[in-house]
């Protein structure tokens, strides 16, 4: 699960020359992304650059590379995090489940590996899967283990563990029985068959579903088990969509239409509604839908109010993939875990020694029109506020930008909410961009209407990650528009593209709209900093972006925060508290 395709081509030229430096010969293996190629070497005595782009608050492990968050979940006390990790570089391969223990999911302790490659069954990967409670408060771990190198990326089957030992609230030690695999594709394309989910259990079994395709269509497979060892694949598929691609890490789980609380997966009733998230490996995107799931059939179908494809809804527009959520059952509540990985080039990642972050936990729930879900950073990240600065009702006119001082820009938490007076300033929205593609409508317009071009109600919001000249900045603002029949739509964009004067990284301009109702004519905003990631949420987590920039000028203590206002209409900064955030345990 690399970076974006286009990028990646960018960055390939480099990555080969490297490797040719390495004696290591890939013509004719196809490096493409994501499961691809084993990179069986190691990277030692990595020149330690300056860490300035290293998290102080956000998940990694010490150095090399990390992807998708497997298996999270509760267990004697704490929270467990499995994860994709090449022990042996800062670049994808070689890959184990590393495995970190928490008791607030904002610090962590790391063990050994879980689950590494060593028997016929997962012998040359062990790829993303799910962990399970089984009566009893025993875990179990369903895991892809990859059988032989061809067809590329690797025919793959899927594999369970279990502890060694279940009175150890660590779980240190995991067992591969040699009964694997318990499930193998017949029919099924052999090497895109992978991600088994949580399973749930109703009507006498256990159920988990495998992402798919057969040509460009999307497939979830559905498998039952009396006793989750012997697995049978249902006659028909729990969901299928053309043209979306692989559906990878798949996640299916129910939330409630009545309150904020989350529920087991296994929860039925008449105050359900149903999630069902998948990660397109051809877009690089984390999408979902809301709907209904027939237990008889085992069939999930989305609500006609939910878009089935890529234009469908997504729980991050940025910089966000392989998402896995879980159920608490301490907090009842249902949290969602992302990866993020880099926007730097191959070769500052090698440098570094390092590559791909966690983003902030968040908790997950139905918003009351039930057609989309809300997102916040679970609470135990406030426990990392220190210093706080504070700003009421200040005016921002046209041009104009308000330093934030007193804090730690480059680590940082900042929750502000704007007003305005009027409405009647919006610029029309332009028919024109209509000719976009749907699903990067937003992103198109964020990409035009920057935050350096003039507008009547906006943009306005944060410079975040700035240096002293404003050289180097990356803005997250709004910007609404009026429609042709009086109505408004609002973007929120998070734009990577002045964040740095390196012109070797990846510098998107990110966007979504944000569906809220602006008769109080106020907008609120909370943006998490920590020196190369910036997640932002607009309205209580209606609209989430998350962003990795680099800048050169604006590090450490060089970071500034601005607030700014580049439309016509006066932007009131009604409530702005800021604080400077202290660094996490997380290796």
């Amino acid at each position: 699960m690399m970076r974006s395709f286009s990028r990646y081509l960018r960055v390939l030229p480099l990555l080969l020359w490297y490797l040719s430096m390495l004696n290591i010969n890939l013509i004719g293996r196809g490096v493409m992304a994501f499961h691809k190629v084993h990179l069986n070497y190691r990277i030692d005595n990595v020149v330690d650059v300056k860490n300035v782009y290293r998290t102080g608050y956000h998940f990694q492990p010490k150095k090399n590379w990390i992807n998708d968050p497997n298996a999270p979940m509760y267990y004697k006390g704490f929270y467990h995090l499995f994860y994709q990790y090449n022990p042996k570089g800062a670049v994808w391969g070689n890959i184990v489940w590393a495995h970190s223990v928490s008791t607030d999911l904002i610090n962590w302790i790391p063990l050994e590996p879980a689950i590494v490659p060593s028997k016929p069954f997962d012998k040359y990967g062990c790829w993303s899967g799910s962990a399970t409670i089984l009566p009893g408060d025993k875990p179990i771990i369903l895991y892809t283990g990859i059988i032989n190198k061809k067809p590329e990326p690797g025919h793959q089957v899927q594999n369970y563990a279990i502890p060694a030992n279940y009175s150890d609230p660590y779980l240190r030690k995991w067992i591969k029985p040699d009964n694997n695999p318990i499930i193998k594709p017949t029919h099924e394309n052999v090497s895109s068959f992978r991600d088994p989910t949580t399973a749930w259990f109703n009507n006498g079994h256990w159920k988990t579903v495998i992402g798919s395709k057969n040509n460009h269509r999307g497939i979830a497979y559905l498998y039952r088990s009396r006793d989750f060892i012997k697995w049978t694949k249902a006659k028909h598929p729990f969901h299928t969509k053309s043209n979306t691609g692989m559906w990878e890490c798949p996640d299916f789980f129910p939330v409630s239409s009545q309150e904020t609380s989350g529920l087991d997966t296994s929860a039925l009733g008449d105050n359900v509604k149903y999630v069902f998230k998948v990660s397109l490996d051809m877009t690089r995107f984390d999408y979902y839908t809301i709907g209904t799931y027939n237990v008889i059939k085992d069939k999930y179908v989305p609500d006609n109010t939910s878009v089935d494809g890529w234009a469908g809804l997504r729980y991050d527009y940025g910089n966000f993939y392989a998402s896995k959520t879980f159920f608490d059952p301490i907090k009842k509540r249902r949290i969602l875990l992302g990866w993020a990985n880099e926007s730097s080039t191959t070769n500052e990642d090698i440098a570094k020694g390092w590559a791909g972050i966690h983003l902030i936990p968040r908790k997950l729930w139905l918003d009351p029109s039930g057609h989309k879900l809300l997102q916040w950073p679970i609470r135990e990240l406030d426990k990392l506020r220190g210093k706080m600065v504070e700003l009421r009702n200040v005016k921002v006119n046209k041009g104009d930008t308000v330093e934030v001082k007193g804090i730690t820009s480059a680590q940082a938490d900042v929750d502000v909410t704007f007003s305005f007076s009027s409405l009647d300033k919006a610029e029309m929205y332009d028919k024109k961009w209509e000719k976009f593609p749907v699903e990067n409508l937003a992103k198109s317009i964020c990409g035009i209407k920057g935050s350096n071009v003039q507008g009547g109600l906006g943009p306005f919001g944060l410079l975040t990650l700035a240096s002293s000249k404003l050289e180097e900045y990356t803005p997250i603002f709004f910007r609404i528009f009026k429609t042709i029949d009086n109505k408004h739509k609002v973007l929120l964009c998070s734009d990577a593209t002045p964040s740095s004067l390196n012109p070797n990284e990846y510098k998107p301009s990110f966007g979504g709209f944000v569906d809220v109702d602006l008769s109080e004519k106020k907008l609120s905003l909370r943006s998490l900093i920590d020196h190369s990631v910036i997640e932002s949420f607009a309205e209580g987590g209606m609209t989430v972006i998350s962003s990795r920039v680099y800048p050169t000028l604006a590090v450490a203590e060089n970071a500034h925060l601005h607030v700014f206002n580049n439309g016509s209409e006066i932007i009131t900064i009604e409530r702005l508290n800021a604080w400077s955030m202290k660094t996490a345990r997380v290796n």
